[in-house]
């Protein structure tokens, strides 16, 4: 009995061993994760490639407001057989032409600079966009680390409360043997430690979970078992709607808004196109040895009335400003419950860290007492696994509240990116 005994406390120590040793040295923090995050993240590179796109479209727009030339060549023979054909007077037989044109649209300095900056305003909000979900996928894969981390706490703390009631175990072993405790307390005991093991084992898989889940967000191929350090979260600085990425999308989109709204009045200013053109234009009728020559001219265009349109225009735009102040408005309220709330809350666990942190020093203090006791036969193992359970209660306490910290601290830096 003894012996089997022996046996299981040192399978138990190897099992011990074995689960420790399975997390390698090496160790990456929460940079590492962020940066292979972010370098791999497909929407930001599609954020990213959208923007130099844009810069190509200020560039076509400028090109638009030069010089155009073209070649163009029209050729036409239309034959009269036995006085059947078109009429001659209108297709003159034939008609032959080698052109080189040149045009220009004549465009107000003010309008041109208005559709530039279309152009800019919308870079400006895809940019933006870019950033906010660099934020979101940040606090995504910072959270997605805290959970892997808080899991890696309680493996290691379980571990270390495994490893003491093993060495306890020998001890409590002899004490029984010598009948300073009953048979069935000492088998309590053994259950509870080996419900112990069984947890850690628990544990450690949904640690080995959580560890791959943040290596599969981020995009890294790794298999291995290794410790994640504390990501010894901070706050940066005090979340400000003004100047955030966030308020600065509502300033992008009113900025699109009025730019809008100016480009209307402008698509009903007069319109003025010069061109010219050279070349070969002959109808073969007459010396078409000659029919090389230039011509020039322009055309202009002016609104005089489409039925009120413009003004249903200017209104419409005044509807969608109106729905972006109520949005912003609400966002505002939002945004200031949201910051305010998780500032009390982290001042809250703050707080409770210091009352936990007292409950564990005296849970501490009861439970070595027990166990003196305990070797004496002045305390029953019951009392002793009872006070050892309200040590670990309050350990595991702190743990979690430091792990919700955390997540409340990352949340706040969430809000606090600027433009």
């Amino acid at each position: 009995m003894i012996k089997h005994r022996e046996s299981k406390r040192q399978i138990l120590l190897l099992f011990l061993l074995i689960l420790t040793g399975t997390i390698s040295a090496q160790q990456k923090g929460l940079d590492y994760y962020l940066s292979k995050a972010l370098q791999n993240s497909p929407l930001l590179k599609d954020y990213q490639n959208q923007i130099n796109a844009g810069q190509i479209d200020i560039q076509r727009e400028k090109a638009g407001n030069g010089l155009q030339v073209a070649g163009i060549s029209n050729n036409l023979y239309a034959p009269v057989i036995k006085g059947i054909g078109y009429d001659n007077a209108i297709t003159n037989g034939a008609n032959v032409s080698a052109l080189l044109t040149v045009s220009k649209e004549i465009t107000g300095k003010n309008n041109r600079e208005n559709r530039y900056k279309s152009i800019e305003l919308q870079n400006q909000s895809i940019s933006n966009s870019g950033k906010i979900s660099e934020q979101e996928l940040k606090k995504n894969v910072s959270n997605l680390y805290i959970s892997a981390f808080g899991d890696l706490l309680q493996f290691k703390f379980n571990s270390e409360m495994l490893d003491l009631m093993v060495k306890e175990e020998s001890v409590l072993k002899k004490i029984a043997e010598n009948g300073g405790i009953r048979q069935t307390e000492y088998l309590s005991f053994v259950v509870n430690l080996q419900q112990q093991s069984l947890l850690l084992e628990k544990i450690r898989n949904q640690y080995q979970n959580s560890f791959a889940q943040l290596n599969y967000v981020c995009g890294i191929e790794d298999t291995t078992f290794t410790s994640l350090p504390d990501p010894d979260l901070r706050v940066e600085n005090k979340p400000e709607l003004f100047g955030s990425i966030f308020h600065h999308q509502f300033e992008i989109d009113s900025l699109k808004l009025a730019n809008s709204d100016q480009q209307i009045d402008f698509s009903y200013q007069p319109k003025i196109s010069i061109f010219a053109d050279g070349g070969y234009n002959s109808s073969l009728a007459y010396q078409p040895e000659k029919n090389f020559g230039i011509s020039a001219g322009f055309s202009l265009r002016i609104p005089i009335y489409d039925g009120g349109q413009r003004k249903m225009l200017h209104n419409q735009l005044k509807f969608s400003e109106l729905t972006r102040q109520n949005y912003h408005e609400f966002y505002t309220a939002q945004f200031n419950q949201q910051t305010q709330q998780l500032q009390q809350q982290l001042l809250e666990k703050q707080k409770l860290d210091e009352k936990i942190t007292k409950q564990i020093t005296l849970s501490k203090i009861l439970m070595d007492a027990n166990y003196k006791l305990l070797e004496t036969g002045d305390v029953t193992i019951s009392d002793y696994i009872l006070s050892l359970g309200n040590y670990l209660s309050a350990k595991n306490m702190l743990l979690e509240n430091r792990i919700e910290k955390y997540l409340i601290i990352n949340e706040l830096n969430y809000w606090n990116r600027t433009k």
